[in-house]
């Protein structure tokens, strides 16, 4: 009895505390509902509504491995056609199917800013509608989506940095999404895992043979491309150079795709076969003596040598620099500004990527030399850790001696195709004289762009007499070229004799661009008809004298006759008149006047 009294009293004080907590449970229900009521009417009274928000997130990419190669094809682009056609080569020597996008025009573009975010740059937009235009036409073609996706991959640099060049990749993943081809492959440069990837299986191995063989493309597409620009101005016969640069191209084209590289059943490769990192040392070898490419590239010079010039014409020498992809392209990317020039009577000196692999090289060493062996994220060694400090002394030693001795042999390499055109082909600055000039203006040690180079080259090439104007063309509201843009003002006021103008590009704006350029060129060639005055009149003789006798003479009108480059001198008829009456002179043909003058006496 006892113990079921003491249930029911613990029943009956049980039930009043349950319904107590459930009307406490039901309350703060209720008062939870209303913050909320009058925390939306608030939030929709102030506009300040709480939305969705769905964060962009990388797509799980779809690999490219080594047995799909035989059936992909790696796309590429954004340079000229001649570094793209070597290029193809390149690839299709090592085994893969290639082919490269045409340049692209004002409807890609169009597709980048319908497909991709706004407030791109120039670059990004007319590079992946361009992606994105190609692909369309696949389509138009008869292939289906799927068999793209499948079948073909991009090939494209990435980075970081401060400028859009970073969202590249983003934005081509976007657009392709937006554009319904969501999961076609996008290989970026910088990402892949080092030259050796065998142990993943890609499709596309980054190994030494193809990071050769693109280099041996760049060099040898900057060479092609320079001496074109230089004959071009001065071709008797309209359109000659630009036939021998497609049948010299399509030469080029096969040679690089006959590469065949490092033969080990030699006595050499035999030798080289015992050696630890033969693999690499046979491909050094190979490419530091071997004149395979050579053969070709002497042929090229001779077919380039029949074009007949005329180099009394008087050409204002332009040089091109800017931002990379602005200052390289050749289509509606940069208002086609090229032509146009050449049309306008310009010479053009273009910029060979080779100077950005050097800046590049140069800017790893500047790195290493800063931090002396202090990896990132690591703090300095204390003054007691001797064998930390003499470790990181160490590896700053090294890895400064490897990128000094790729300096080497880049600068070698080039300097080798130069030779084989009789010298024509600009030189590549040097680097540290680059810094020298530019970063008193600029610091070198910031990075984005060019940095330091468009300053330095603007000053550069006018004080050593190379042009009458510096173009530097750049994307709307790129960054690091805006910055050098302000400080390209400091620059013109101390050296007055400058012509400097920056253009900005983008889709639209082509009439306002070139009337811009129209002025400036004016005065470049007010300057160049000046000098070319001042120097006919120094030889005495007149211009149809000079005309004359290199009429008489074979070799004066043929592209690789070296005239050499007087100081203080810088338009090609200028240095080319002053040669030629030098000539005259030691063939004792007199002036006219200096005869008529005699005769009267």
């Amino acid at each position: 009895m006892g113990h079921q009294n003491q249930n029911e009293d613990t029943n009956v004080v049980s039930a009043p505390v349950g319904i107590s907590l459930k009307k406490s449970e039901s309350k703060e229900a209720e008062i939870q509902r209303l913050l909320l009521e009058e925390r939306m009417r608030l939030e929709k009274e102030y506009g300040v509504e709480a939305k969705r928000i769905d964060h962009f997130k990388r797509p799980l990419e779809n690999t490219f491995t080594k047995d799909q190669r035989a059936n992909t094809t790696i796309l590429f682009g954004g340079l000229t056609w001649k570094h793209e056609k070597l290029i193809k080569g390149v690839l299709q020597g090592l085994g893969y199917k290639a082919s490269e996008i045409p340049t692209p025009s004002k409807k890609a573009f169009q597709l980048g800013k319908e497909y991709g975010n706004n407030g791109q740059c120039n670059p990004t937009y007319f590079t992946v509608g361009n992606l994105v235009e190609y692909l369309q036409d696949l389509e138009k073609s008869g292939l289906t989506k799927e068999q793209i996706i499948n079948d073909y991959v991009f090939f494209t640099a990435g980075a970081c940095g401060p400028c859009r060049f970073g969202m590249y990749e983003a934005e081509y993943r976007l657009a392709l999404r937006n554009s319904g081809f969501e999961g076609f492959r996008v290989l970026i440069f910088q990402q892949t895992g080092g030259l050796e990837q065998d142990e993943m299986e890609a499709g596309l191995e980054m190994n030494l043979d193809f990071f050769l063989g693109i280099l041996n493309a760049m060099n040898i597409g900057d060479i092609l491309n320079d001496v074109a620009y230089q004959i071009r101005p001065f071709e008797v016969n309209a359109g000659e150079t630009d036939k021998v640069l497609a049948e010299c191209m399509d030469m080029m084209y096969e040679r690089m795709k006959g590469k065949r590289y490092f033969d080990f059943n030699t006595k050499m490769g035999s030798f080289l076969s015992k050696l630890p990192g033969s693999n690499y040392v046979q491909r050094f070898v190979d490419q530091v003596m071997s004149d395979y490419y050579i053969e070709t590239l002497t042929e090229i010079q001779a077919k380039f040598n029949e074009v007949k010039v005329d180099r009394t014409r008087v050409k204002p020498i332009c040089k091109v620099t800017g931002e990379f992809w602005a200052q390289t392209t050749e289509g509606d990317g940069n208002f086609n500004m090229f032509p146009f020039l050449e049309r306008e009577g310009a010479q053009l000196l273009v910029e060979p990527i080779a100077t950005w692999i050097l800046y590049m090289l140069h800017q790893a060493k500047n790195m290493y030399h800063d931090r002396k062996g202090i990896k990132e994220g690591e703090e300095e060694p204390k003054s007691f850790q001797v064998l930390k400090k003499l470790k990181n002394l160490t590896d700053y030693k090294k890895t400064v001696t490897i990128l000094s001795i790729a300096e080497s042999v880049f600068d070698r390499e080039y300097n080798r195709i130069r030779k084989v055109f009789k010298g024509m082909p600009h030189e590549l600055a040097n680097q540290l004289e680059m810094q020298r000039l530019g970063h008193p203006f600029y610091n070198s040690r910031v990075e984005g762009g060019e940095g330091h180079l468009e300053i330095a080259k603007n000053i550069y090439y006018v004080n050593k007499d190379l042009c009458h104007m510096v173009l530097s063309l750049k994307p709307f509201g790129c960054m690091p070229s805006t910055q050098s843009d302000g400080v390209q003002s400091a620059v013109t006021s101390m050296f007055k004799d400058m012509i400097f103008i920056p253009i900005e590009t983008s889709g639209e704006g082509d009439v306002n661009a070139h009337s811009r350029v129209q002025m400036a060129l004016g005065e470049a060639k007010a300057k160049a008809k000046l000098e070319f005055k001042k120097c006919l009149d120094e030889t005495g003789y007149s211009i149809e004298e000079i005309k004359a006798y290199v009429e008489a003479n074979n070799e004066l009108q043929r592209p690789f006759y070296d005239f050499g480059h007087k100081k203080g001198v810088i338009g090609v008829a200028a240095n080319f008149v002053l040669h030629v009456s030098d000539r005259m002179k030691k063939d004792g043909i007199k002036p006219v006047a200096v005869k008529t003058e005699a005769v009267n006496a």
